[in-house]
């Protein structure tokens, strides 16, 4: 059973309504709670070392180093260095994507539709690809540091042709997942929706955000004794703190 946060260990919380987007640093020892406030959110993130950002997540070390296709309890996100940026500590969602990456302002178009803000003010139709620079430009990094990124809450799967099927209404009300932060990391999230929701209709959804001390991993650790690498990927990781 989960055990709950305790409120005296609380450093900030936040909701992020549907199609916004922000930036924020984590530190080693913390962790993040991501929400699903209303069931079938997606949140696409992407992670970057604090100190040198061209350090970053890399989706296929990730996959590789787990053999896995998708992200739950105790898998990793790995950065290019081979070095852990995030744990994932809890999960009662099951399945989150790493393959799809994210949408953009065509592929918004035309699914759902142009809506600029002059007209629409924050109900215009965002985009995860421009939210992400937007964000990116605010800590010196443009088009050139997107990589493939991470789609919390949601679930892609990939039949023997090679088809992706994107599964509606994955992740239910009150869903989460705990990222603990094995380094200094900068986070930028968007939550617009997933690029293949099949939804016909704009309506991204809101995600609620709690971070919290929870000190770093021990050697026992689920997350560090997981996958084979994974305790040499926490070498690594832990050499720039000694």
């Amino acid at each position: 059973m989960t055990k709950p946060i305790l409120t005296q260990n609380i450093l900030w919380e936040e909701t992020i309504p549907g199609s916004a987007h922000w930036s924020f640093l984590m530190k080693r020892g913390t962790a993040l709670r991501i929400t699903d406030v209303e069931g079938g959110a997606n949140l696409s993130a992407l992670f970057y070392n604090q100190e040198e950002k061209l350090e970053r997540y890399c989706m296929a070390d990730t996959l590789k180093a787990q053999h896995t296709a998708h992200l739950t309890k105790g898998f990793v996100c790995y950065s290019d260095m081979g070095r852990v940026l995030a744990s994932i500590m809890e999960d009662t969602c099951g399945w989150h994507d790493t393959i799809c990456g994210m949408s953009n302002a065509a592929l918004v178009e035309k699914k759902y539709g142009k809506a600029e803000y002059q007209q629409h003010r924050n109900a215009m139709h965002r985009n995860a690809r421009d939210s992400f620079l937007i964000e990116l430009g605010k800590w010196g990094l443009g088009k050139r540091d997107i990589v493939p990124n991470v789609n919390f809450f949601s679930k892609v799967s990939v039949d023997e042709a090679g088809n992706l099927s994107f599964a509606s209404r994955h992740s239910r009300a009150g869903d989460f997942v705990d990222l603990r932060f094995e380094m200094n990391v900068l986070v930028v999230i968007s939550a617009c929706q997933h690029p293949l929701d099949p939804n016909p209709e704009y309506e991204p959804k809101p995600v609620h955000l709690q971070a919290w001390h929870c000190g770093t991993a021990q050697e026992n650790d689920y997350c560090r004794n997981f996958r084979p690498e994974n305790r040499r990927g926490f070498y690594n990781t832990e050499l720039l703190f000694r």
